[in-house]
């Protein structure tokens, strides 16, 4: 049995959460992740209003399982977790992005020795930036769920780009929302730090991990005013948001290094590097899902039939990135291709200086 010890923080709906989609990875005896799930930490659905909320239920039911199949301790608190008695600690941080700082703190504050922490980390710079300089100074490693960073088809495609001069690479993320004012509303306000920090904040961390951009490097980016398209929605409070239901920008450097993002909330479940030449003809695409994991994808629907498509397509990666996580802090090695929260500062300074600047292209 492994000694490292994983609190999830942030579980949700069943079939519906990212958090929820964490714990059937680590509870699934046929993955080699090397952790173990001893507590989960669900503030809303443990809450007095959460207890009667959509999705509640199905919770409960999930907990009652958890609880007597695997001997899972649930609590509403992080601070009630108890204290680690041997081996070492993780926490993984699946929360709403508003929450992070706080859950954050509270996780420093129960002796973990890292921190798994999803996208995009906080709510603002400044703040994951604070949650960064509290880590250093206990000396915890935070590591980032940016999937994409390890995942096969943008490393296929920045290899091929790296071979072949004058090519330049657009990576793609398609979500499966349905392209109507009440979906898109809900969405909009679900993910109210907008699109940049959310969903293409993946696309975002290749550009900076791989690409020399940052806030200073960053010479240009143009909107693709033909494929994007901008929205003030309704979300189910009544409250209006406006954020993107599609966009494409092309980012230069001061360097002259060019990489295109494209993300499309309507637009499918699958991701894609594109490889294209000078004059934008097609040379090569790979896309996630990868052929090479189609067994494992397939196996994971069998498994837990009706949750969020996009789970199944990312299993392989979320696999992978747990897995070299726990390996790291087992042997006190690194974790290969897995984001820091140096890239992630980094990462979110882009996003909120491009927002603007692309909301403004594209009035």
């Amino acid at each position: 049995m492994s000694n490292l010890s994983v609190v999830l923080v942030g579980c949700g709906a069943p079939l519906r959460s990212m958090g929820w989609y964490h714990a059937t990875q680590l509870l699934n005896e046929k993955n080699d992740i090397c952790a173990r799930l001893d507590f989960i930490v669900e503030p809303w659905f443990m809450s007095d209003a959460g207890k009667s909320s959509p999705g509640s239920t199905e919770f409960a039911d999930f907990q009652k399982e958890a609880e007597a199949k695997h001997g899972i301790k649930f609590f509403s608190k992080v601070e009630d977790v108890p204290p680690v008695v041997e081996g070492k600690r993780l926490a993984i941080i699946s929360a709403r992005t508003s929450d992070n700082p706080k859950l954050f703190a509270s996780c420093l504050g129960i002796g973990c020795h890292a921190i798994f922490l999803e996208k995009p980390g906080a709510p603002s710079v400044a703040e994951l930036k604070n949650m960064q300089e509290s880590a250093k100074k206990l000396n915890v490693e935070i590591f980032m769920g940016f999937n994409k960073n390890v995942s096969k088809y943008s490393e296929k495609a920045r290899q091929y780009a790296s071979a072949n001069a004058g090519t330049k690479v657009t990576f793609y993320h398609n979500n499966n929302y349905e392209d109507s004012p009440e979906s898109l509303g809900e969405c909009f306000e679900r993910n109210a730090e907008g699109m940049l920090k959310n969903m293409a904040i993946h696309e975002l961390a290749l550009a900076v991990s791989f690409y020399n951009v940052s806030v200073e490097t960053i010479a240009s980016v143009e909107a693709d005013r033909e494929y994007s398209r901008m929205q003030t929605l309704p979300g189910p409070s009544g409250k209006e948001f406006t954020d993107f239901s599609k966009l494409k920008f092309t980012i230069t450097t001061k360097s002259g290094d060019e990489v295109s993002i494209a993300a499309d909330r309507c637009g499918g479940d699958d991701s894609i590097g594109l490889v294209t030449d000078k004059a934008g003809k097609e040379l090569v695409r790979y896309t996630m899902p990868d052929p090479e994991d189609s067994a494992a994808i397939e196996d994971a629907e069998k498994r837990i039939p009706g949750a969020m498509p996009y789970f199944y397509v990312q299993d392989p990666d979320y696999f992978k990135l747990k897995q070299r996580v726990a390996q790291a802090i087992a042997t006190g090695g690194s974790a290969e291709g897995v984001a820091t929260i140096d890239v992630a500062v980094e990462t979110l300074r882009v996003a909120e200086y491009l927002t603007p600047t692309l909301m403004e292209q594209l009035k």
